[in-house]
This record gives structure tokens, C-alpha cells and sequence, in this order.
């Protein structure tokens, strides 16, 4: 398992955000139980889903001590609004369906996907899965909104990440040799 220090350099190495804020957003997630803390002289290992995490954090741009917070409500948005409640478990809540893209990218091939984008809005919880190859794009937002308008007045602002980086950076850090 890759430890802390090992994500933050390939998230910045892959995806572009500079270590320095994933160290302070990672402290802040830490101490939330999101992502696990090390013992004295041990480095704290990372599953997938906690990279997933540390990615949502920083693309959704948000305060250090709103970090918590925001991951927890971007991984729970829903296609396209929709309440979950007795739905069958193949369909997912967002942070399910980013974990699944980052399974696929570890155990799998995800040669497909490489051409795709996720899109994480920092002026309203949102989270969009586009396909480059079907123009097909799955937007995820909070129970109940209207996915097709804006959330909120003012302008919208985003982080776009190329799926093809986010699938390097994930098998920079679990597919070693």
C-alpha cells in the first residue's frame, strides 16, 4: 500500500495539485477519520478510495475546514438528483462510482475511459462523468436538485480532471512491480 507522502507526490506528479495544499487538506481529512493516521515512526497507508478522497478534497477547492465536510457530501451526490432509497445497489452514489473507475484502473484495463473527464464543481456539489467516446455525461448532484440547472446565482466554477490522469496517478500508486 502506497503511504501518504507517496499520493500527495503522485496526485502532483499526475493530476497537478501541489503537494503543499494536499499535505494541509490530508492533515484536515486525517483528523476527520477520512483518511487513516500512522503510528510514531510508521507512515500512514492508503487504500484507493482514500486517494479518491484526497482528490475530491482538492478539486472541489474548498476551506481547509470545510475539507471533511465536502468529500462527505460529494461522494453521497446522486445521478442526477435522484433519492437512493431502495434502489438496487448497482446504482451508486458519486464517491461509489469514482471508486469503481478507480478499481477498474488498478485491477483492470482502462484503456476506454482514458479519452473521458471528471468534472468536480467547487460553486455548488457536483460532480460530472463525461464520455468522450458516447458524449454520454452522468451528473451527479445533491437528492432532489435539478441536475439540468445551476444550483446556485453567480458564475460556475470547476476543476476538470482527464480521466487518463487520474488513472495514471492510481496505478502509479497500487500497480508496482
Amino acid at each position: 500500500m502506497p503511504t501518504l507522502n507517496e499520493a500527495m507526490l503522485a496526485v502532483e506528479r499526475h493530476i497537478g495539485f501541489p503537494k503543499s495544499r494536499a499535505r494541509q487538506v490530508a492533515q484536515r481529512l486525517q483528523e476527520a477519520a477520512i483518511l487513516p493516521r500512522g503510528a510514531p515512526g510508521i507512515a500512514p497507508e492508503l487504500e484507493p478510495h482514500n486517494v479518491v478522497s484526497l482528490i475530491i478534497a482538492l478539486a472541489a477547492d474548498t476551506t481547509l475546514w470545510q475539507a471533511p465536510s465536502t468529500v462527505a457530501s460529494y461522494r453521497a451526490l446522486t445521478p442526477a438528483g435522484v433519492d437512493l432509497t431502495g434502489a438496487p445497489a448497482s446504482i451508486d452514489a458519486a464517491g461509489g462510482a469514482l471508486d469503481v473507475i478507480a478499481d477498474v484502473a488498478i485491477h483492470g484495463t482502462a484503456d476506454l475511459w482514458r479519452r473521458d473527464r471528471i468534472e468536480i464543481v467547487s460553486t455548488w456539489p457536483e460532480i460530472l462523468i463525461e464520455s468522450a467516446t458516447t458524449g454520454k455525461a452522468t451528473r451527479f448532484v445533491q437528492p432532489g436538485a435539478d441536475a439540468s440547472h445551476w444550483q446556485s446565482r453567480g458564475h460556475r466554477k470547476s476543476t476538470t480532471i482527464n480521466i487518463s490522469a487520474f488513472v495514471d496517478c492510481l496505478q502509479d500508486l497500487f500497480q508496482k512491480d
